[in-house]
């Protein structure tokens, strides 16, 4: 299979700050590839190097084989871009954004005027379609901003954070838009901090913190390589104060929290664990409402990576 992104040693100093730190990872054509981490981890800072309006320290990218300060014209037109902040025209209308786009991207009349008909019915915008783009909701605009991006059949999408603090409706019709136009081919390189989002649609995941890549691996692969995050959710009939401390002391818990009405307790021994946690409901004249073990998450695997990496 071949690549649609290279990177090698990407390297990004602000003075004295050392943003991202000699990172390399590889892209393959037509996957979903996330890009996790916390705030300030260099998430955002990668991909404006990888797309061409920041110029790397030291490194290089290459997308599709252009090398992106070298080839930049070359690697941008195989490219559509959705930024996190939404950025259209704020006095054209819906339909004047994507015609605008269209024509700067070199797509001719009749081709962008039925691409654009065509998006506004799958984004559900047609009711929408004379709509002043300031005048639109923030879902709205993201949606604008997402069939900008694919007007002109881009080999490789990227986007930054699509869907942060949207409601449910403008997430889903974006998600899926996202996963019929990677069926179709396009390669999608998509950074987030929204760990089920990047479970739910990704074919492989980097996690970055303080600007090193700290894992690469398919979500599954990530998730069996922790075993120790295994888990067990238990809520009782009654609780107490010094509940959390009791399970705590359990042999083979390795942390507890609170969630809610319910305790989560993390081990990698579930078996003894279930054991226990009945002779303590017993000895306790304690019910058991729900209790269900789990395998590890995303989030787990990128809590305790981050927070490996933050201890150092």
């Amino acid at each position: 299979m071949s690549i649609a992104i290279e990177v090698e040693q990407l390297t990004k100093y602000y003075g004295e700050l050392l943003a991202v730190d000699h990172i390399n990872f590889e892209v393959e054509q037509g996957e979903i590839f996330g890009f996790l981490g916390p705030n300030g981890a260099g998430k955002t800072t990668t991909v404006k190097m990888l797309i061409g309006i920041s110029k790397p320290s030291e490194g290089s990218a290459r997308i599709y084989g252009y090398d992106i300060q070298k080839e930049t014209a070359s690697a941008k037109e195989l490219m559509g871009i959705v930024p996190e902040i939404s950025n259209g025209y704020v006095e054209l209308s819906t339909w004047d954004n994507l015609m605008l786009m269209g024509e700067l991207y070199g797509v001719p009349k009749a081709v962008r005027e039925s691409k654009a008909k065509n998006f506004l019915e799958l984004l559900e915008l047609s009711k929408k379609i004379h709509t002043k783009f300031k005048a639109l909701s923030k879902g709205l605009k993201r949606r604008v901003i997402l069939a900008m991006a694919l007007l002109n059949d881009p080999k490789i999408l990227f986007l930054d954070e699509p869907t942060s603090g949207l409601d449910v409706q403008s997430t889903r019709i974006i998600r899926d838009l996202i996963r019929e136009f990677n069926k179709k081919g396009t390669t999608v390189f998509l950074t987030t901090h929204n760990i089920e989002e990047a479970n739910q649609l990704c074919d492989r995941v980097a996690i970055i913190n303080h600007g090193k890549i700290i894992a690469i691996d398919k979500p599954e692969h990530l998730k069996n390589a922790i075993q120790s995050a295994q888990s067990i959710e238990v809520a009782f009939n009654k609780s107490s104060n010094h509940m959390k401390v009791d399970l705590e002391t359990i042999k083979g818990v390795i942390e507890v929290r609170k969630l809610g009405d319910k305790f989560r307790l993390y081990t990698s021994q579930i078996d003894p664990v279930l054991r226990e946690l009945h002779s303590y409901a017993t000895s306790n004249n304690l019910q058991f409402i729900t209790i269900n073990t789990l395998a590890p998450s995303l989030e787990d695997v990128f809590v305790r990576l981050t927070s490996k990496t933050n201890r150092k």
